[in-house]
């Protein structure tokens, strides 16, 4: 299937404004992708596809994650937060017949980040934080950063997810741990040299 097909499929799933979101994460993954040597296809492919269920009722989300074979763990069953990530990535396998990992894998850890995350991975998780309708506080500064260095630009992501949910009392994904202090271990490692 060709781009504009997924488009029109994601259109009909979600409200104008998710769709508008879903577009403009597309267009900065492509900027993104352009700038600092990722696949610029898969990036746009990516961008529209992940919010896929965003806007589906719970019920769904787990049959999709069920028959993706995909095992939540206890803090993600207990995260329904979480739960669009990981259903959208089932989504675009068992539903869209995608195969491709990187793409998958790109739309499940687009929330959360990991530890060993790839160039897409990386490219679609800032292009979430700064697509054009984004306008959260430090929203400047993240673009900002975005443009200078992808990897600062992840672990500024990181580092608000983890103050955002830290200041509500809220569960954190391991995932997102694990790839700050990948990053971070990164970093040191980086000023020591």
């Amino acid at each position: 299937m060709g781009f504009k097909l997924y488009e029109d499929i994601i259109s009909k799933r979600m409200k104008t404004a998710r769709f508008k979101h879903s577009k403009n994460v597309a267009k900065e993954a492509v900027r993104l992708a352009l700038k600092y040597g990722a696949d610029a296809e898969k990036a746009e492919l990516a961008g529209i596809l992940h919010d896929a269920t965003k806007e589906t009722d719970a019920e769904e989300q787990m049959e999709l994650i069920r028959k993706a074979g995909i095992e939540l763990s206890e803090l993600e069953r207990e995260s329904p937060k979480l739960w669009h990530a990981i259903s959208g990535s089932a989504y675009v396998q068992v539903v869209l017949g995608i195969e491709d990992k990187e793409v998958i894998d790109a739309i499940r850890y687009h929330t959360t980040g990991r530890a060993g995350m790839t160039l897409l991975d990386k490219v679609i998780f800032v292009a979430d934080f700064t697509s054009a309708d984004r306008d959260y506080d430090g929203v400047d500064k993240m673009r900002k950063i975005a443009d200078k260095n992808l990897d600062d630009a992840v672990m500024e992501g990181m580092s608000f997810t983890i103050a955002e949910l830290a200041g509500r009392k809220v569960t954190i994904a391991p995932d997102t741990f694990a790839g700050y202090n990948e990053m971070a271990a990164l970093r040191a490692k980086n000023k020591n040299k």
